[in-house]
């Protein structure tokens, strides 16, 4: 098989020839990958580690004071939503510009336009890889996050309950932006994107960060609105999502999201068993791999070791796509624990012939 094949084979609950992989790294993980490896380009690391994806994106161009290639200005960046934001890397909002509006305001306020990107060049960027990966596409669509920061995290929480139209206004103008782009990437594609991409952390390290009640209430319907859009175009639709969140995964299912990345086995109820065991015939599941006691601070052994626990756990009947528990491997992740997990997926993630001719769902 391809790694197109491959990885389409696990989204039509099919065995494939062998659990596909995939990789989600750092600028800065990716430079020291390359240095290590010796080679000239993050694509010579993707195929070194078997990875079965690439991706597209949109490119940025709007106003320059939005502009995320613009760096830092006096140690702030502004995002498209006209958040400040200090600190690390992408930092964290510097305040909330929506955290005392009323509806009329938010209708007014300055939203980000589709028009800021340009969408003409994905399907040429799609094709290069020559249809032999799983090409993901699709804005990121954080909308969890982008309402986090216009209204702040706890004042949104109590809107919630005293004044829940407000929440509402924000995540559907916030939905609003990203489905007419992410529309306008797939109609530019023209079928050369083969999966949904999109990232919301709604997990901690010991359950979800709101309860069922409320995320049926406040984030269902515009995840629902976005994973009806990639199915009006063929798409399945994946999302990334950090820490605990089991409580929610009936309820993701049923908004049309095929499959989560990431599953952080060091949170709770995330454990490979008890994934596979509730939701394996219902959702790809993508991840597993402990990026940080095993992939960060473990040996080559302890990397090789969990690999094959992992493998053994989730393998059967399919289903399954071999990740490290983050989108974004930090640069501090030694070259020789990605490479080994990666290794060892080549060597026992294969699937017999009798097991590829089967069904998931009469194997699980």
């Amino acid at each position: 098989m391809t790694s197109k094949e491959r990885v389409m084979a696990v989204f039509s609950r099919q065995i494939p020839d062998r659990i596909p992989m995939w990789c989600g790294a750092s600028p800065d993980f990716m430079a020291k990958a390359r240095s290590f490896l010796n080679v000239k380009n993050d694509e010579e690391v993707l195929r070194r580690f078997h990875d079965d994806f690439r991706r597209v994106y949109s490119r940025y161009a709007g106003p320059d004071k939005f502009n995320p290639d613009c760096g830092s200005i006096n140690g702030k960046t502004k995002s498209i939503f006209g958040i400040e934001r200090e600190g690390i890397g992408y930092g964290q909002a510097a305040a909330h510009p929506l955290a005392n509006a009323e509806i009329e305001e938010i209708q007014t306020y300055a939203w980000p336009s589709p028009d800021w990107f340009d969408v003409s060049h994905i399907r040429e960027d799609a094709l290069a890889w020559k249809n032999q990966y799983a090409v993901l596409g699709g804005e990121w669509c954080p909308i969890f996050h982008d309402a986090i920061d216009l209204l702040g995290m706890e004042n949104m929480m109590i809107l919630m309950y005293e004044d829940p139209d407000i929440v509402h206004a924000v995540l559907s103008h916030i939905t609003d932006f990203y489905y007419e782009l992410s529309a306008r990437e797939f109609e530019a594609a023209q079928g050369a994107i083969d999966i949904f991409f999109i990232g919301n952390d709604l997990g901690s390290q010991t359950g979800p960060l709101l309860g069922e009640e409320l995320f049926r209430k406040f984030l269902y319907p515009y995840l629902k609105r976005l994973a009806d859009l990639g199915r009006e175009y063929g798409l399945p639709t994946m999302m990334h999502c950090c820490g605990s969140y089991t409580q929610l995964m009936p309820a993701l299912i049923e908004s049309g999201i095929s499959a989560v990345q990431s599953l952080q086995p060091i949170t709770r109820e995330m454990q490979p068993a008890n994934l596979k065991k509730r939701f394996g015939e219902r959702l790809i599941l993508n991840g597993c791999i402990d990026s940080i006691s095993v992939l960060i601070n473990g040996s080559i052994e302890d990397t090789v070791r969990v690999t094959r626990e992992t493998i053994k756990c989730m393998k059967p009947g399919g289903g399954y796509i071999l990740s490290p528990s983050h989108d974004y491997l930090l640069e501090e992740t030694p070259v020789e624990n990605v490479l080994a997990m990666y290794d060892t997926c080549l060597e026992d993630g294969w699937y017999t012939a009798s097991e590829s001719e089967q069904n998931i769902r009469s194997n699980i």
